[in-house]
């Protein structure tokens, strides 16, 4: 006699989903970006305890992330192909914000003309126009089977117009970012090398003029180039890299750096945020930061060659470009092997423009880590 097999929904049960989004968290990335955050207000605090307000700094950066990791959960949950249709808009609202900057609505900071005031809140269009940008020309390659030069030169129109903008404000370092973040994402949209050297060859040329106009103030020029001269390194580079070598190995402890406390590294709590780990924490304690970064650069890269599309793919990559070269940039400047760009550490430099946007783009390759199966 043949028996029936019961079945999960004849036993009230429904089978489960394989394909459903929240089962395919990546668990990893949002550990090491939580790690991160911890130690960054950790870092930003120990950098601005000084100040009167000292504990404002920390209050208004929490406030930042509390608003970063909401916008990182929801966007997580929206399939990245929905929002990819809207790139459009997201582009040009950008491009927009990003002239307003030029105009006697932005704020000028450390010779830059490129925020916009609220009261105690500052918002740095740029930031917002690097991920607007990867966006764009995401959903615009990703949307063509091969990219000829009639499609190369629209791609280089999307990349070039913010970039431009970012060097009339002038912001250099902004315009590097995007530099990297073309180079990235057109190797992988598989345009060819002789073009990618025309690329490359123009924006040396595009950098190289504004160092040698008058954009630049002289000031501005020496920190750009102190790098590449040791005995012209500035006062900023000096200070950073003797905080960050007399922590040693295990540094001197949390909230007792000599350099942190007397307020020798300018900008310390933002450009310069990782000679903090670098003093109190030694060596230990700022590799451990530069490895679980690793960790999150690495989870990109994943993300980037596990997407069902080539749309995900060149979203994760050309976010990963900018992650890295941010990384690579922030550290190597307080090292004395960068130039000074004034780029901030993910997730560890104080800043709301640039926290917002690392926790809305991790919740994009989020997004296209969950919906993979879509």
């Amino acid at each position: 006699m043949l028996r029936a097999v019961s079945t999960p929904e004849r036993r009230g049960f429904r089978a489960r989903d394989l394909t459903a989004p929240w089962r395919h968290v990546d668990v990893i990335l949002m550990v090491a970006v939580g790690l991160v955050l911890l130690l960054g207000l950790a870092m930003v605090y120990s950098a601005t305890r000084r100040f009167p307000d000292g504990s404002g700094f920390v209050l208004r950066q929490g406030m930042f992330a509390v608003v970063g990791i909401a916008i990182m959960m929801g966007l997580s949950l929206v399939d990245y192909r929905r929002i990819a249709d809207w790139w459009q808009a997201i582009y040009a609202g950008s491009v927009v914000l990003l002239l307003g900057v030029l105009t006697p609505l932005g704020a000028t900071v450390n010779g830059t003309k490129g925020w916009y005031r609220f009261g105690f809140i500052s918002l740095q269009p740029a930031e917002f126009a690097k991920l607007a940008t990867i966006l764009a020309v995401a959903a615009y390659l990703g949307s063509v089977d091969r990219v000829d030069l009639r499609r190369l030169g629209v791609a280089r129109a999307l990349l070039g117009v913010p970039m431009g903008i970012t060097l009339l404000q002038p912001d250099l370092g902004s315009a590097l970012v995007f530099i990297v973040i073309a180079m990235g994402m057109l190797v992988v949209a598989g345009v060819r090398l002789r073009h990618l050297a025309v690329l490359v060859l123009l924006g040396v040329v595009a950098v190289l003029g504004i160092l040698n106009s008058g954009t630049l103030d002289q000031y501005q020029k020496d920190r750009l180039t102190s790098f590449v001269s040791p005995t012209g390194q500035s006062y900023n580079v000096d200070q950073a890299q003797k905080a960050i070598g007399s922590g040693g190995l295990t540094g001197y402890g949390f909230t007792q750096g000599p350099q942190t406390r007397g307020g020798y590294v300018p900008e310390q709590q933002t450009d310069f945020i990782f000679t903090v780990a670098g003093e109190e924490l030694g060596f230990v304690g700022a590799g451990s930061l530069v490895l679980l970064l690793g960790v999150i650069v690495w989870r990109m890269w994943r993300a980037a060659q596990l997407a069902s599309d080539e749309l995900g793919t060149l979203l994760c990559v050309g976010i990963l470009c900018m992650f890295l070269f941010h990384i690579f940039e922030n550290v190597g400047m307080t090292l004395g092997i960068m130039p000074v760009t004034g780029i901030p550490l993910p997730f560890v430099s104080y800043g709301g423009s640039s926290l917002l946007v690392s926790f809305t783009a991790v919740g994009l390759v989020q997004s296209v880590h969950m919906h993979r199966f879509n």
